[in-house]
């Protein structure tokens, strides 16, 4: 098992021994520090994924992972059936941190979003009166929140729900960024909660326009609906501000987090919300054998504490500005549009002499620079936020390049 194996034997190990659940691009990584990964033969590259923005704070940051060594060298599991060290401790920081009573952990990002969508309906039905099995959650078309068979009975993407029915009931979809929508829905007095991206990140990083998210929490309000904000992707400084919603200054009812939270080190999420929401959920209700185990906790909280000391969200805005100005200006058919914020960025790419994202893609990850595209013609980047200006600058030039290739 030690022997030295090359990229292309490593990926014919996958495509052997691993389900076909995914497509990666051809590159197999092998060690990663800050903004830059590297692969098996050694070439190094600028990560402009960074793990679908759970690596904010850099690869192997190495305070988290200090943290993550200490505790996991003491006690690693203890399960929920007994309390530890590290849980009450987490539970304090954490709440403190983005201003809610009480946390809910799990692991990750889709457990989370099971969990707040758990919470809604028992909410529901213990504060608003709504009849049993009758709550509705409003969701938006091109959502993405996980792939779990709940979660993909809301999804509008056939490669999502294909094949997999039959589905949850209890959903109604609208469009995104449509407050008319969404206040047609609001009239059905069973609807229970809106949950939503306040950027959705998975279909080509939409931003919706400015105060749809003001106006959308609002409108819950008045209508005692719960505003349910799926910040596992847009969260933890990623968008320029701790958390998406802050640009609107929008405090969601029930606030769902993962990725970034752990730094990319270890699978942690949470779902945040104040006492009269959380505290319908009794002991035997919900829960998971890992979350809340004590190297999430001392992980979660180092990876917060980077975030805070290292003024990752002002970074990030300060940086976005910088790409999406010097990607606007880049003289190319191929570039139909680019958009985003802080640094979740897209570029829609128009197909040219038979070229496509995919190709683009290719020719970055030759130029020492790795993003994905998603829905065929978007390619998101979103580079580690601990990456520099003259990084950042660096590889503008090696993404341009490869965009221009194509002239």
């Amino acid at each position: 098992m030690n022997e030295r194996l090359s990229s292309e034997q490593l990926m014919q190990l996958e495509d052997k021994y691993g389900a076909h659940n995914y497509h990666p691009l051809p590159v197999v990584l092998a060690k990663g520090e800050g903004a830059l990964v590297w692969d098996v033969e050694g070439n190094e590259y600028f990560d402009f994924l960074s793990a679908y923005s759970a690596v904010n704070q850099g690869h192997c940051h190495p305070r988290i992972i200090k943290a993550m060594v200490d505790q996991a060298s003491k006690m690693t599991l203890t399960s929920r059936a007994f309390f530890n060290d590290s849980l009450g401790v987490y539970e304090k920081y954490v709440t403190e941190y983005f201003g809610y009573e009480k946390v809910l952990p799990m692991n990750t990002g889709a457990e989370a979003d099971e969990t707040a969508l758990k919470l809604c309906r028992k909410w529901a039905y213990l504060k608003k009166g709504v009849p049993e099995n009758q709550a509705k959650i409003i969701v938006c078309e091109g959502n993405f929140h996980g792939r779990t068979i709940t979660v993909v009975s809301m999804s509008s993407d056939p490669d999502s729900y294909g094949g997999f029915g039959p589905f949850t009931p209890g959903f109604i979809k609208i469009p995104y960024n449509d407050l008319n929508a969404l206040s047609k829905a609001l009239e059905d007095p069973n609807v229970a909660g809106f949950l939503v991206e306040p950027i959705q990140g998975e279909a080509g990083v939409f931003v919706p326009d400015e105060g749809y998210l003001s106006k959308a929490a609002a409108m819950c309000k008045e209508k005692n609906v719960l505003f349910i904000a799926d910040e596992v992707q847009t969260g933890i400084a990623r968008t320029g501000k701790l958390l998406a919603c802050d640009h609107e200054n929008v405090r969601p009812d029930i606030l769902i987090l993962g990725k970034a939270i752990s730094g990319g080190v270890y699978p942690v999420s949470a779902v945040l919300a104040d006492d009269h929401i959380m505290l319908c959920i009794k002991p035997g209700e919900h829960g998971s054998t890992f979350g809340g185990n004590p190297v999430a906790a001392r992980v979660a909280m180092e990876a917060l504490e980077v975030v805070k000391d290292e003024k990752l969200a002002e970074r990030a805005e300060y940086l976005g500005k910088i790409f999406r100005e010097e990607m606007a200006s880049v003289k190319s058919d191929m570039i139909a549009l680019v958009r985003g914020k802080g640094l979740l960025n897209a570029v829609v790419i128009r197909p040219r002499n038979g070229k496509e994202a995919w190709d683009v893609c290719i020719k970055m990850k030759e130029n020492g620079v790795l993003a994905k595209p998603t829905h065929g013609d978007i390619i998101r980047f979103a580079p580690p936020l601990v990456i520099t200006e003259e990084q950042l600058r660096e590889a503008i030039s090696r993404i341009k390049k490869s965009i221009l290739a194509f002239e």
